[in-house]
């Protein structure tokens, strides 16, 4: 009789019925958002414009359709990505500062950090024309921080297993 017993325990406890997931449709108002760059290698750039990618065009199709003028998006670049956007490094971060160019385009605003700027010797004639330069990237991110952007500090690492090894 306990046999039995374990065995519908056993198999109440391992049983559970199929359940699938299920799409949030959150009700996304007024998108403000501060993004802030400081990596440790300026390549990294390229992973974190995934991240304004991954922002922007969730909120630009259905069923939110918000169109980027609408958005109030802001990369505010302080760490050794800075070296990206200076016009002497367009060919060695082409790809970085084409994407980035792109973004401009739909309204996303790069704002350089000036006192990293001045770490760099770079001045504002060293930048891409898409470049503004702020006093300094703190008080930038707490400006638009209190002008209500939510702030994403992307969090960039190096991949070590592909998605097929772990899936």
């Amino acid at each position: 009789m306990t046999r039995p017993l374990v065995l519908l325990s056993a198999l109440l406890l391992f049983y559970s019925p199929v359940h699938s997931g299920e799409i949030v449709k959150t009700p996304y108002e007024d998108p403000k958002v501060v993004f802030d760059f400081y990596f440790d290698h300026p390549e990294k750039i390229n992973s974190a414009l995934y991240w304004v990618r991954s922002y922007i065009n969730p909120l630009g199709e259905a069923p939110y359709n918000f169109s980027p003028e609408f958005m109030s998006v802001k990369v505010v670049i302080h760490g050794t990505e800075i070296v990206t956007v200076a016009k002497h490094n367009y060919e060695k971060y082409k790809d970085a500062v084409d994407r980035m160019k792109y973004y401009d385009q739909l309204g996303v605003e790069f704002i350089v950090c000036g006192l990293a700027a001045k770490d760099y010797d770079y001045s504002t004639d060293d930048f891409q024309d898409f470049i503004k330069l702020a006093p300094s990237a703190i008080t930038e991110l707490v400006h638009w921080q209190q002008q209500g952007h939510g702030l994403i500090t992307p969090n960039i690492m190096d991949k070590k297993l592909s998605i097929d090894e772990i899936r």
